[in-house]
């Protein structure tokens, strides 16, 4: 399944950009798409996220929670993890952008708020979990005492052709299992 997924399925097309994003944004999420392909490769669910202040990456991960056996391994929270140490504090630097290619989950948000990102930009919606806008927008409340520019859609066809691809795959070797258990 892995192999599949990380052939040429997933090498990017040019990217038709418009005055909203810089051609700084769509090189780092680029960037978070490649983190989200090595996650492939890990069989864990294509998300990949780049921390980046001052043009300079200061943090990165991808999805994690089944090689980590870390429930809290989310691509964000690893990449949080990542800047926070290499800088020796749980504190970012103002003007930190996080660049993720699938729209954070509760956890995820309150832990970039906490963290102090300044711009949070996203690739593909979560229709199902996602609290930056889809279920719930968590990052304009008015109890938080820090809020974060969100914007969204930034090469949200190549993360969300990722992720079906990645869940497609998956259901049929999951099938392809069952079906060969049940014919023992």
């Amino acid at each position: 399944m892995n192999k599949q997924l990380t052939d040429d399925k997933f090498n990017f097309l040019p990217i038709a950009t418009n005055t909203f994003w810089s051609t700084q944004d769509v090189k780092w999420m680029q960037k978070a798409l490649t983190l989200a392909r090595q996650g492939v490769e890990c069989g864990e669910v294509p998300v990949g996220a780049i921390l980046v202040h001052d043009n300079q990456i200061i943090g990165q991960g991808f999805n994690e929670p089944i090689g980590r056996h870390d429930a809290t391994a989310h691509a964000e929270i690893v990449a949080l993890r990542d800047a926070c140490t290499r800088l020796k504090n749980y504190r970012l630097p103002v003007k930190t952008t996080l660049y993720v290619t699938l729209e954070p989950c509760t956890m995820c948000i309150g832990a970039l708020i906490h963290a102090r990102v300044d711009r949070l930009i996203y690739a593909a919606s979560e229709p199902r979990a996602g609290m930056v806008g889809s279920q719930m927008d968590l990052a304009v409340q008015p109890f938080y005492n820090h809020s974060i520019q969100v914007h969204k859609g930034l090469c949200s066809e190549h993360s969300s052709q990722m992720l079906k691809t990645f869940f497609r795959e998956r259901r049929k070797s999951m099938k392809q299992r069952k079906d060969s258990a049940s014919s023992k």
